[in-house]
């Protein structure tokens, strides 16, 4: 017999660490867990219907706006795989430290809080593959063909390897070193981004050829996790800031803070997602040069920043 207990489910945001742009064109990307950045659900026995709080929408679950359409499936697949009745009343409250429209795979990290909160709520054991498979269906409404990166990622601890139309794989990730991501606090436009690399693609043998670069650093970038070698990490996400930078999709904010994070002696400093704006990533030794380093960058103009220690328990942030 279900009580008034309230039940939870929490996820965590993701970063692409190396490989964004080129994986459009068949190259290796690496995206992994950041848990500083998180999503709690909790469900409630409260009313009369089902309803959802959330920053974006309070109300009915069936009155969902269309533009939030993915929520709404979150939440109705996962009452059809529990068995539940479709408008049960309940009361669904997410609380979200996940910045949308940061490439930080927001929707894929609210499905997955979504279907761990209900399957709690219901004393349902939810598998893996339960919840890949309700986060995906969700995704495809949030993005119509997703890679599964976010949602293996916001759901588990392991970084992903991942090349398109191939099945991704999981690293080991016991790197003695911190990752700073700061937000420019501007939105970028990944998708006018994609499109003008593009358009370069086409008349450009220089800019192919910073694709081709791009995923051998990224086939790189997953030797030097194997052999927990962050000089070597740094040096080549650094080398892939100038292959992003030559396609176009790097901005004065990410550059500015880019250039704080190297004066601050980072090991490696580039933007991560889409560009044109979003957040940039740091590497760093030790915490103290973390701390130094975000200080830094807020006072530098960045938005928000957060920090995450890539060592043992990388999948607790180290506050």
């Amino acid at each position: 017999m279900l009580g008034n207990e309230p039940a939870f489910g929490t996820s965590n945001g993701k970063i692409i660490l190396m490989g964004e742009h080129s994986v459009v064109y068949g190259q290796p990307a690496i995206a992994m867990p950041f848990s500083a950045v998180q999503i709690q659900a909790k469900v409630v026995k409260e009313g009369q219907a089902l309803r959802v709080t959330c920053d974006f929408y309070e109300g009915l679950v069936h009155q969902i706006p269309k533009i939030w359409e993915s929520l709404k499936h979150a939440i109705r697949f996962s009452l059809y795989r529990i068995g539940a009745p479709s408008d049960p009343a309940l009361h669904i409250t997410i609380e979200s430290t996940i910045p949308a429209e940061r490439g930080m795979g927001s929707s894929a990290a609210v499905a997955v809080a979504v279907a761990r909160a209900l399957f709690a709520y219901y004393q349902k054991e939810l598998s893996d593959q339960e919840l890949w498979e309700i986060v995906q269906s969700s995704e495809k409404i949030a993005h119509g063909n997703p890679s599964g990166i976010d949602t293996t990622t916001t759901s588990g601890h392991q970084p992903v390897y991942f090349i398109k139309g191939e099945p991704l794989q999981t690293l080991e990730l016991h790197l003695d070193a911190y990752l700073l991501v700061a937000d420019t606090g501007v939105i970028g436009n990944t998708l006018e981004a994609i499109r003008d690399v593009a358009d370069l693609q086409t008349h450009s043998e220089q800019a192919k050829e910073a694709i081709l670069t791009l995923g051998r650093l990224t086939r790189q970038a997953k030797c030097a996790l194997k052999e927990q070698d962050r000089e070597r990490l740094g040096l080549l996400m650094n080398q892939a800031q100038e292959e992003l930078r030559f396609l176009g999709v790097s901005e004065e904010h990410l550059e500015k803070l880019i250039a704080v994070a190297h004066r601050h002696g980072a090991l490696g400093a580039k933007l991560t997602g889409g560009g044109r704006g979003g957040c940039m990533i740091a590497l760093v030794r030790h915490r103290k040069e973390a701390d130094r380093l975000e200080k830094a960058l807020k006072e530098a103009g960045a938005y928000q920043t957060w920090m995450q220690y890539l060592g043992e328990n990388n999948d607790n942030s180290d506050w």
